[in-house]
């Protein structure tokens, strides 16, 4: 009995019971009449005032921290509700340590359903634990809140497209590097006090003499004097990183992913560039990937400053298991015509293919310092020809850590 029947079931049985002088047909249609107008009352104004709020105790963690999620919700109107429940999606790789879920129909999400009731001008707030196990960039939201009258013949819902963002940044371990001097950070690629020319840090101009780079005329001072002029940089002593990951942990043609060996590189990169930056390198960092949500290339250039490492890592929390993605030897190829000539150029890949180590011997025999670090492989590289190359082992899953050990591979 739903509905427009209501009305017509009370009326009939009114006068009925009017025709037959029958009391409790009187007082039945009565209360069948009370009780839809009850339910009007709530199916119409149920979620009428009210207020919800997401609040996630940070918006970035480290691998292994606990965050705290806080439901809050109020009803601001004088109808108390006796029923109200909440469809909370959250991310199925964040670990919830109180509270349950149920399965979403989208993959890799879960729902967090709440279900209690609200009274009039009344507020509930529920907090749920976090248990950060997996490195991502995660999504909270959006929320269903459903609510009705009190026999359950009516039923609103609400959709609140409101969402939060976690960033969970990868593992960052100890650099081990069996058998080469401490004093030589990734063996071969050690920093060496050369003095360059930091083009941030302009000391003035002087006269153009042949050979000197167009990127380095000052135009307004040239046509100020009718003369051409180049910019002459403060000397600096530090010498640049870039830390190029390559994301395909299968060889082409074939697609897939190996977990195992992305999340390795990922933390092998991490953790070399803070052991490369606490050694004194401006580091930067280049994945094959677009970014989860902008989808902009990940490229962040090489820099010293104090918030580096920071943008390292939420890089490289956004690596995804998507397979769209640009060849190895054709990204560092081009990527790395952006770093200066005398920068370190470390490509950290799963699946080194002839193209890639041909584009690496190319810029090596160039003059340019470059190094492979290849997760997951044995200790022997073929055809390498002195190039540079160490070997992260994959015998130990990679929660089980505890160091990052680059091994030098053999011809």
């Amino acid at each position: 009995m739903r509905g427009t029947y209501w009305p017509w079931i009370a009326g009939l049985l009114f006068f009925i019971g009017l025709l037959m002088h029958q009391v409790p047909l009187l007082l039945v249609a009565l209360l069948l009449l009370l009780v839809r107008g009850i339910t009007i009352l709530w199916e119409r104004y149920s979620l009428t005032r009210i207020e919800f709020q997401r609040r996630l105790s940070t918006r970035r963690a480290f691998f292994g921290e606990e965050v705290v999620l806080e439901l809050d919700i109020a009803n601001r109107k004088p109808l108390p509700l006796p029923w109200l429940e909440i469809d909370e999606e959250i991310p199925q790789d964040v670990t919830l340590l109180t509270g349950n879920t149920s399965r979403s129909h989208r993959p890799s999400r879960v729902y967090l359903t709440i279900l209690f009731s609200l009274g009039w001008y009344h507020r509930v707030r529920r907090r749920y634990r976090l248990l950060c196990e997996h490195r991502g960039c995660f999504t909270f939201g959006p929320t269903q809140i459903r609510s009705g009258d009190l026999f359950g013949f009516s039923r609103q819902q609400m959709d609140i497209k409101q969402v939060d963002r976690l960033t969970v940044y990868p593992r960052i371990l100890p650099v081990v590097q069996p058998g080469i001097p401490s004093k030589q950070p990734l063996g071969d690629i050690r920093i060496k006090r050369y003095i360059f020319q930091d083009p941030i840090l302009t000391r003035g101009v002087r006269e153009y003499q042949f050979g000197d780079s167009l990127k380095r005329i000052h135009w307004k001072t040239s046509a100020r004097l009718g003369r051409l002029q180049t910019r002459v940089f403060e000397p600096t002593t530090s010498i640049d990183m870039g830390i190029f990951l390559d994301v395909r942990t299968v060889p082409p043609p074939e697609w897939g992913r190996v977990p195992q060996l992305q999340e390795l590189g990922i933390i092998a990169a991490a953790s070399i560039a803070n052991h490369a930056m606490s050694s004194g390198y401006r580091v930067g960092l280049y994945i094959n990937q677009l970014r989860q949500f902008t989808g902009e290339r990940i490229r962040i250039a090489p820099s010293q400053h104090s918030e580096q490492l920071v943008h390292i890592l939420e890089a490289l929390a956004q690596v995804h298991s998507s397979a769209e993605n640009v060849p190895a030897a054709r990204f560092v190829a081009l990527e790395s015509r952006n770093l200066p000539w005398g920068s370190t150029i470390l490509v950290i890949t799963a699946v080194p293919t002839e193209a890639l180590l041909a584009t690496l011997l190319r810029m090596k025999r160039a003059g340019r310092s470059v190094a492979l670090v290849q997760v997951g492989g044995s200790q022997t590289l073929l055809r390498r020809d002195g190039l540079p190359a160490y070997c992260v082992p994959a015998e130990v899953p990679w929660r089980e850590l505890d160091t990052i050990t680059l091994q030098g591979m053999r011809q």
